[in-house]
């Protein structure tokens, strides 16, 4: 079987259905990462050393250099995953695909964002504001010592929003697009926005470009999110699609990222609560635009809502990815 056959369309959704499954049900096993680290480990330490190596010069010839290093980037994580692609063809379609399924479960996070906003809330409610902002700490890059408990829950609930795009759907978008060097790919852009893409002194321009990057390739899981979180609301009695929507149409287009305000809003929405706004990372306050229109004030059960929310728009999603699947192959 030619290993191009598993970078098809039908092979990678079939990829995606598979991967989707297998994270959901155990994770990224502890023991695994101890021994061997994560793909995400891995592409930071590739970025970190382009950092230290190119970063240099002034600002046109960083940039420049911010874009070969992204190049560099991408041409080994694309070499690295192609030739994982060719040797699990040797094995003919069925067994390459299960083995190009277990490696790209490493891609996305369902099951560990899940874990770890409930943490927010069960912390909250057994150790009261400390232990919540211990745990909200370890999500969020604010400075948790300026978080009352509403804005401890509001933070849990933005970062389940924002990660359950950019974590769980845009990852499986481009799975399901290009197998496992699509989501590799894909992982490798948003692990060098997270580290490279901000708009500070160092790296404003030698990261122009993994930012303006991710922005792109982050658009279509973002919109799609908000859809997912909208059908989910439709079955969550304790939710309102309707109102989700009102709020991705009212509100996404004015948050400061191009595509974290779809999520948000959409979750705001349907939970009848405020999200994002102004708040406050390490020394810096950023005014941001408040996506929905309800209460600010919320509580360790709107995080409960808001997971109950997230696991059945997961649920949709797999549910959406099998029907792909069976339309793909004819069954």
């Amino acid at each position: 079987m030619p290993w191009t056959a598993l970078t098809h369309p039908p092979d990678a959704l079939g990829i995606l259905a598979l991967a989707l499954l297998v994270e959901a049900l155990c994770g990224y096993p502890d023991g695994l990462y101890r021994a061997l680290g994560h793909p995400v480990t891995w592409i930071g330490r590739l970025i970190a050393r382009l950092d230290a190596g190119l970063n240099r010069g002034e600002f046109n010839a960083r940039r420049l250099k911010g874009v070969l290093a992204l190049l560099v980037l991408l041409a080994v994580v694309a070499a690295f995953t192609l030739a994982l692609t060719a040797l699990a063809g040797l094995v003919g379609e069925i067994f390459g695909i299960l083995i190009l399924a277990f490696l790209a479960a490493s891609l996305p996070a369902q099951r560990s964002l899940f874990v770890h906003v409930r943490r927010v809330a069960a912390a909250l409610r057994h150790e009261g504001l400390a232990g919540g902002r211990r745990a909200v700490s370890m999500i969020v890059g604010r400075d948790p010592e300026s978080l009352d408990e509403a804005a401890v829950c509001r933070a849990a609930i933005e970062s389940l929003s924002e990660n359950f795009s950019d974590g769980v759907v845009a990852p499986a978008f481009w799975i399901g697009a290009g197998g496992l060097t699509g989501g590799a790919l894909y992982k490798a852009i948003n692990t060098a926005d997270s580290m490279i893409g901000h708009r500070t002194p160092r790296h404003e321009a030698f990261g122009w470009a993994a930012a303006r990057l991710d922005d792109l390739v982050n658009l279509p899981a973002s919109r799609l999110t908000a859809l997912l979180l909208i059908a989910a609301a439709s079955l969550d009695r304790d939710a309102s699609a309707g109102a989700a929507w009102r709020a991705v149409r009212r509100d996404a287009r004015h948050h400061r990222s191009p595509n974290a305000g779809w999520p948000e809003a959409a979750m705001a929405g349907a939970l009848g609560l405020r999200l994002a706004g102004p708040r406050t990372y390490g020394a810096t306050r950023v005014e941001d635009a408040w996506m929905g229109d309800g209460r600010a004030e919320a509580g360790p059960a709107d995080i409960e809502r808001a997971l109950r929310l997230y696991r059945r728009a997961c649920g949709l999603m797999f549910a959406g990815v099998v029907v792909a699947v069976g339309v793909t192959f004819g069954l």
